[in-house]
C-alpha cells in the first residue's frame, strides 16, 4: 500500500509541477507577447490583405503654387518629381509658374473648382474660409517640425486636415515644413516689451492681431513692397520667413538687426492639395504613390532648408546684428498669443478642435521633451563650455 500511494503520490506531485510549469510558460510568453506588440504600424493593417495592381492609365496633371521667386518653388517641384518617379510617368504632374495659370491667391479657388488639378501652399492662407487653416501652417508658440510631424501622422492631424479641406471639395497631404522663421528683420533694437510698442511692422495671420494688441503698428504689405516700406522708413520691421527663404529678399542689406526668436512661426508647414473628383479618379496605387511621394518632400524639404540657413546666415551676419529677445518679454508674448488664441477657439469651432488636439499633444509630449533636453547636439567645444541645453 505504501509504495502505492507513494508513486500515486510521486505522479501527482509531478502533475502539479507540469502544471505550474505550463503556468509560468504562459505567462512568460504573455508578458513577452505583450511587449513584442507594443506599437503597431496602423497602415500595415489597412494593407495586410490588400491586393495591389498596377494600372496602365496615364495621368497628366497641373499644379502651380503661390512662392513667386521663393526657393520655395522648389519644393512644388520636388513632389512632382518624386511622383514621376515612382509612377514611372504614369502620373505626371506638370509644375507651372506662379501666376501662370491663375493669380497666385486664386489657386485655392482654381483647384476646387477643377480649373487646376493641385496646389502648393501654405494654408494660413486661406484662414478667410476658416480660422483652422493657420493651425494647420503655424501657431505662435505652436508646434515644431517635429511636434507637427508626430501629431499630423500619429494623433489624429490629417484625418482633421482632410475634413476641413473636404468641405471645399479638396484632398490635402502636408508637404514640406522648413523648420522657424527668423523673427523681425529691424532697423529698431527691440529685446524688451516697451521696446516694441509704437513700432511699425509687417506681418500678417494671428501674429498681426497679437503685435496689436501688444501696442505694436502693424500693416500686412504683400511680399513685393516689403523691401521699398523698409527703404523708405514707412515701416520699421518686418518678419517674412526663413533665413533661406529671406535672404534673396534683401531685407538683411537695408536694416540694421535681426531679432529672435521666431516665436510667431516654431515652424513654417506647407501642403499639397488637389481637386477631390480628379483625387477619387486615380487607381490606388497611385494614391499610395502620391501619399508616399508628399511625406518624402516633407522630410527632404526640411533638411534642404535647415542645411541652406547655414550659408544664408553667414551671409546676414556681415551685414546686420541678431539680437534676442529676454525670457520676460517671450513670456509676455506668449500671455497675449494663449489669450488670443483662446479666443479663437470660441468663435470658431473646429480651430477649437484643431488647436486643443494639438495642446493636448504639447501636453502629453511634455514628459518626454523634458526628460530629453540635456542632448541638444550642439558642437563638442560648446559642450565642453558648459552649454547643454536647446
Amino acid at each position: 500500500m505504501k509504495k502505492g500511494f507513494i508513486a500515486v503520490l510521486a505522479v501527482g506531485l509531478v502533475l502539479a509541477l507540469m502544471l505550474i510549469g505550463t503556468q509560468v510558460v504562459a505567462q512568460q510568453a504573455e508578458k513577452k507577447s505583450k511587449i513584442e506588440k507594443f506599437g503597431e504600424d496602423k497602415r500595415a493593417i489597412e494593407w495586410k490583405d490588400k491586393q495591389w495592381t498596377t494600372s496602365d492609365k496615364k495621368f497628366q496633371w497641373r499644379i502651380t503654387d503661390p512662392w513667386g521667386g521663393l526657393n520655395f518653388a522648389e519644393i512644388t517641384k520636388h513632389f512632382c518629381d518624386s511622383v514621376r518617379a515612382a509612377s514611372g510617368g504614369r502620373l505626371d504632374i506638370k509644375w507651372y509658374p506662379t501666376g501662370s495659370l491663375v493669380p497666385a491667391m486664386e489657386i485655392f479657388d482654381a483647384a476646387a473648382k477643377g480649373v487646376i488639378d493641385a496646389f502648393h501652399s501654405w494654408p494660413g492662407y486661406w484662414k478667410g474660409r476658416d480660422e483652422a487653416f493657420v493651425a494647420f501652417a503655424s501657431v505662435p508658440f505652436g508646434l515644431d517640425f517635429e511636434g507637427y510631424n508626430i501629431w499630423y501622422y500619429e494623433r489624429g492631424g490629417k484625418e482633421m486636415f482632410d475634413e476641413l479641406y473636404g468641405r471645399f471639395g479638396l484632398k490635402p497631404f502636408f508637404c514640406g515644413n522648413v523648420g522657424q522663421e527668423l523673427g523681425l528683420h529691424s532697423n529698431k533694437k527691440a529685446v524688451k516689451m516697451e521696446d516694441f510698442k509704437g513700432m511699425k511692422v509687417r506681418t500678417v495671420g494671428w501674429y498681426m492681431d497679437i503685435l496689436t494688441r501688444l501696442g505694436v503698428s502693424v500693416t500686412p504689405l504683400p511680399g513685393p513692397e516689403i523691401y521699398v516700406a523698409l527703404e523708405r522708413g514707412v515701416i520699421d520691421a518686418c518678419e517674412f520667413s526663413t533665413p533661406a527663404a529671406n535672404i534673396t529678399t534683401g531685407f538683411h542689406e537695408i536694416t540694421k538687426y535681426v531679432i529672435e526668436p521666431g516665436v510667431h512661426q516654431p515652424s513654417c508647414q506647407f501642403d499639397v492639395v488637389f481637386n477631390k473628383k480628379k483625387w477619387d479618379e486615380l487607381p490606388d496605387d497611385l494614391k499610395a504613390i502620391v501619399e508616399i511621394a508628399a511625406k518624402e518632400t516633407q522630410l527632404w524639404a526640411n533638411a534642404w532648408q535647415e542645411n541652406l540657413n547655414i550659408e544664408a546666415l553667414k551671409i546676414m551676419g556681415k551685414k546686420t546684428e541678431f539680437v534676442r529677445m529676454d525670457d520676460q518679454t517671450i513670456v509676455e508674448f506668449a500671455k497675449v498669443a494663449f489669450k488670443y488664441l483662446e479666443e479663437v477657439a470660441e468663435k470658431h469651432p473646429f480651430a477649437k478642435k484643431v488647436l486643443e488636439s494639438q495642446e493636448e499633444f504639447k501636453r502629453e509630449y511634455a514628459q518626454w521633451r523634458e526628460l530629453r533636453k540635456g542632448v541638444a547636439p550642439w558642437p563638442k567645444e560648446m559642450v565642453l563650455q558648459g552649454k547643454l541645453y536647446q
